[in-house]
């Protein structure tokens, strides 16, 4: 069946405070193992990230592993530790406010669903860890890379119109370009990409920007839907 329209969120730094997620990991690692093992993990992670074009936090402790085991260090086997801290992170504590409101808000009018980039352990775990899986009602869609990914999106999730709220105007502007008027985009100006000035001057505006993702909680569905020209007919609340 097709909808009248789906609401996808990304997660970090739009639902999920990732940047506090890294302080917390950044201070763990420091304190376990020292300044320098921090900085190497920390270097392996970015050239993992390089390589794959997502965040993979254990596939950069695996790497960092194997190093410290060819080097014949002494951390190896206390890098269960760490995954210990990755695994059993409280996420729930790192919900945006209003987060689960604006799903709870925005699911009256049509189907929400989580939609993000990660690794096939780590992501699903934050998902499901932060109550946001419970939240969209276990429609949730991963993908290594999403805007390239809207064709099984919308086999998944057909829709006659659809809203994206990233904090990535990168990724707004690739689903824009794809999906044209068919999509509202929503930019919650959250997190470092948000504020980045490079990043801003480089891509166009969304059509809608807030300061907070909570700020959804409380918005006008109809003005929500109306931001591009003509989108779709006004919505009736289905509660």
């Amino acid at each position: 069946m097709t909808a009248e329209v789906v609401f996808l969120f990304d997660i970090d730094n739009t639902l999920l405070d990732n940047d506090g997620i890294v302080v917390d990991l950044r201070a763990h690692l420091e304190r376990e193992f020292g300044v320098a093992s921090a900085l190497r993990y920390w270097a392996i992670f970015e050239e993992l990230r390089a390589e794959l074009g997502y965040a993979d936090y254990l596939g950069a402790l695996q790497r960092y592993r194997c190093d410290t085991e060819i080097g014949g260090g002494p951390d190896a086997q206390r890098l269960l530790l760490m995954s210990r801290f990755l695994i059993d992170y409280p996420f729930a504590v790192r919900l945006y406010p209003g987060a689960l409101d604006v799903i709870a808000h925005l699911g009256r009018f049509g189907p929400t669903v989580i939609l993000s980039d990660g690794d096939v352990v780590f992501q699903p775990l934050k998902v499901q860890r932060s109550g946001l899986w419970d939240a969209v009602g276990g429609r949730v869609l991963i993908y290594v890379h999403k805007e390239r990914m809207l064709d099984t999106v919308e086999r998944h999730h057909p829709a006659r119109h659809y809203v994206m709220v990233d904090d990535k105007l990168r990724i707004l502007a690739a689903m824009k370009e794809a999906w044209g008027e068919r999509l509202t985009t929503v930019f919650p100006r959250q997190g470092h990409y948000a504020f980045d000035p490079a990043i801003i001057a480089r891509y166009p505006a969304a059509d809608v920007t807030v300061e907070n993702v909570g700020d959804l909680a409380a918005f006008d569905v109809a003005k929500l839907l109306g931001a591009p020209a003509g989108a779709v007919p006004a919505l009736k609340d289905k509660t």
